[in-house]
C-alpha cells in the first residue's frame, strides 16, 4: 500500500515527534514499504540504490520495537553490522537523531577506538549495539559480550560486506545469535553470494525492491572527460581543469588506490585548492575529524578511496569526480550516489584514460546509457586501441613502467629481483646465448653420434693447466707414502745394526714411579 506520511507507517508517537523535529515530512519509497513490515517483526530483504534512505528504514522501526524492555549487562538487545567505521558511526548518529525522546543505550564497537571504553558500555548493558564484524568477534572471543539476547539483527550494505571479505565473519556471527529473531537485510545489489546468505539466515522475508539493482539516481547528471595520456601528471592536470571549469561548491574525488589519495592531496594543496583526504590507513580520530570538516564546509574537496564510497550520508555534495575509473561497475554506482541525495540535483564527472575504455564500456552497459563527454570525445581509433589494451588493475604493472618485460627462457616471465647477487648457476644460465642457437656450445662425442635411446658419452676436455695439476697431485701422493714408510725403515736399520736383541729388564722397571717405595731393612 502506498503511503504519503510517516503517521501511516505504524511508528510510535515518540518516534513521529522526533521525525517531525528533524524536519522530515514524507517517507522515501524504501521507507514507505519497509517500515510497516519491520514494525510487525517480520524479516525484511530491502534492495535499493544508495541515497534512498535505507538507514531510516531500519532505525525507525527498531526504536519503536525497543521502547518496551530493558537491556542486561553484556547482552545487547539488537545488533547492527556495518562494513566500515564511518557507516557504523553514521548509524549511531541516526539513533541520536530519531531516539531523542527515548532513553536507549547505544554502543559503537569499531576499530581505532579504545576497547576499555567499549567494555564499560557493554558492562552497563546496551539496547542497540552497532559494530563492524571484526571488532565484534574480537570482543566475543575475549568473553566480553554475549549474543544470545539479540532480538533484532540488521545487516547493512551487504554487498559491500561481500566486497570487503566479511561474509565468513557474518556467517559466524549469525550462528551465534538465537534462531528466533528478526533480521533486516539491506543491500544495493544481489550477487549470488548474497542470495545464498539470504536463503540461509532469513525466514520468509518480505522482499522490497524500489529500483532496478545497480541503477543510478535520475537526479545525477553524469559526464565523462577524456584524457589522452596515461601519465599521472596528465590526469592531475585534467582534474584541475575540471575543477576550474565546473561550478564546484564541494566535491568528493575518488581514487582506486590509497597511495594515490595521498599524492592527489599533495598536488591539490600545492595548486591552492582547499582539500582533505580520507582512506583506510588513517586512524579513526583523523577520519572522523576530516568528515566533520567536509560536512561543515571547512574543506571543499575530499580525496578519498572506496572506504567512503558507500553508506556515508553527507547531504549536500554538489559534485563527485572519479579521478580513477573504478575496477567494478557497481562501485561507480555507489561512488556517484554520494551526490544527488534525497531528491537534490547532483553532478558526476569521470576522467577516462586510454587504459579505462573497457571499464567505461562496462559502466555504460550497467547503467544503460551511452557516456556523454565533456569536451572532445575519443575517436574511433582511440576507442579501438583502448578496447584492445590490458587495463592496469589490482596486481597489474605499476604506473610509469617504461620498459616492457623480457621473457626468460621457455617464454616464462622472469622472477622479480630481491636485491641479492645472482648465484654462479644463475649467472651461467644468464650468460648462455639462448637467443642465437648457432652460438650455443654443442656436445662433442667420443666416436660418433649416439644411437637412438642411448645416453651420449661426452669427451672430457683437459686443458694444459689441468695436466700440470694432475702431475703435482701424483708427486704429493708419493711424498705422503714416503713419510708413512719412515718409521718402518728406522726399525729395519736398528735391527740390521744388531739392536734387535731384547735387553732383560727387572720386574720393577715395569712399575710406575709412584708405586715404587724404598725397602726398609731392620737392623737386627
Amino acid at each position: 500500500m502506498q503511503t504519503t506520511t510517516f503517521a501511516e507507517l505504524g511508528l510510535s508517537a515518540k518516534v513521529l515527534a522526533a521525525i517531525e523535529a528533524a524536519g522530515y515530512a514524507a517517507p522515501t519509497p524504501i521507507q514507505a514499504q519497509a517500515i510497516p513490515v519491520a514494525v510487525t517483526g517480520r524479516d525484511v530483504l530491502g534492495i535499493a540504490q544508495t541515497g534512498t534512505g535505507k538507514t531510516a528504514s531500519f532505525v525507525l522501526p527498531m526504536i519503536t520495537r525497543l521502547e518496551s524492555g530493558r537491556a542486561r549487562a553484556r547482552m545487547p538487545r539488537s545488533l547492527i553490522l556495518a562494513p566500515t567505521r564511518e557507516l557504523a558511526a553514521q548509524c549511531a548518529q541516526s539513533f541520536e537523531k530519531y531516539g531523542v525522546n527515548h532513553k536507549l543505550d547505544v554502543a559503537l564497537l569499531i576499530g581505532g577506538v579504545s576497547m576499555d571504553d567499549q567494555v564499560r558500555k557493554l558492562d552497563r548493558g546496551v539496547d542497540v549495539l552497532i559494530a563492524t564484524p571484526g571488532r565484534l568477534l574480537d570482543h566475543f572471543q575475549r568473553g566480553r559480550i554475549m549474543l544470545m539476547g539479540v532480538e533484532i539483527l540488521v545487516i547493512d550494505e551487504a554487498d559491500r560486506m561481500l566486497d570487503m571479505g566479511f561474509i565468513p565473519d557474518i556467517e559466524k556471527i549469525c550462528k551465534l545469535l538465537p534462531p528466533r529473531r528478526q533480521t533486516l537485510f539491506f543491500s544495493a545489489t544481489m550477487p549470488p553470494e548474497i542470495t545464498r546468505l539470504v536463503d540461509q539466515f532469513l525466514k520468509d522475508p518480505a522482499r522490497i525492491e524500489v529500483a532496478r539493482p545497480a541503477t543510478t539516481a535520475k537526479t545525477i547528471t553524469q559526464r565523462f572527460f577524456y584524457c589522452d595520456s596515461t601519465e599521472d601528471w596528465a590526469k592531475r592536470e585534467a582534474l584541475r581543469e575540471l575543477l576550474r571549469t565546473l561550478d564546484v561548491r564541494n566535491a568528493i574525488i575518488f581514487c582506486n588506490r590509497k597511495k594515490d589519495v595521498a599524492i592527489l592531496l599533495k598536488s591539490l594543496t600545492k595548486h591552492g585548492f582547499n582539500a582533505g583526504a580520507l582512506h583506510g590507513d588513517m586512524d579513526q580520530m583523523s577520519r572522523m575529524a576530516t568528515l566533520d570538516k567536509f560536512r561543515s564546509g571547512e574543506i571543499a574537496l575530499l580525496a578519498a578511496s572506496d572506504v567512503a564510497a558507500r553508506g556515508l550520508d553527507i547531504p549536500d555534495v554538489s559534485h563527485v569526480i572519479n579521478y580513477d575509473v573504478p575496477w567494478q561497475p557497481d562501485d561507480y554506482v555507489h561512488r556517484i550516489g554520494r551526490t544527488g541525495r534525497a531528491g537534490r540535483e547532483g553532478f558526476s564527472a569521470t576522467i577516462v584514460s586510454p587504459d579505462d575504455i573497457k571499464a567505461t564500456d562496462a559502466i555504460a552497459k550497467l547503467i544503460g546509457e551511452e557516456p556523454q563527454w565533456i569536451g572532445e570525445a575519443p575517436d574511433e581509433a582511440a576507442l579501438a586501441e583502448g578496447r584492445s589494451r590490458r587495463r592496469r588493475g589490482r596486481g597489474g604493472p605499476s604506473r610509469g613502467r617504461s620498459e616492457p618485460r623480457v621473457p626468460a627462457r621457455g617464454g616464462r616471465e622472469p622472477r622479480r629481483e630481491s636485491g641479492r647477487e645472482p648465484t654462479r648457476r644463475e649467472a651461467t644460465r644468464r650468460m648462455a646465448p639462448v637467443d642465437r642457437p648457432e652460438l650455443a656450445p654443442q656436445p662433442e662425442f667420443v666416436d660418433s653420434a649416439p644411437e637412438a635411446g642411448r645416453r651420449p658419452v661426452r669427451r672430457r676436455e683437459t686443458a694444459p693447466a689441468g695436466e700440470a695439476l694432475q702431475a703435482d697431485g701424483r708427486a704429493h701422493q708419493q711424498r705422503r707414502h714416503e713419510r708413512a714408510d719412515r718409521p718402518s725403515r728406522a726399525r729395519e736399520e736398528k735391527r740390521d745394526r744388531g739392536g734387535n736383541e731384547a735387553t732383560p729388564r727387572a720386574f720393577g722397571d715395569h712399575m710406575p714411579a709412584f708405586l715404587r717405595r724404598p725397602v726398609r731393612v731392620s737392623a737386627d
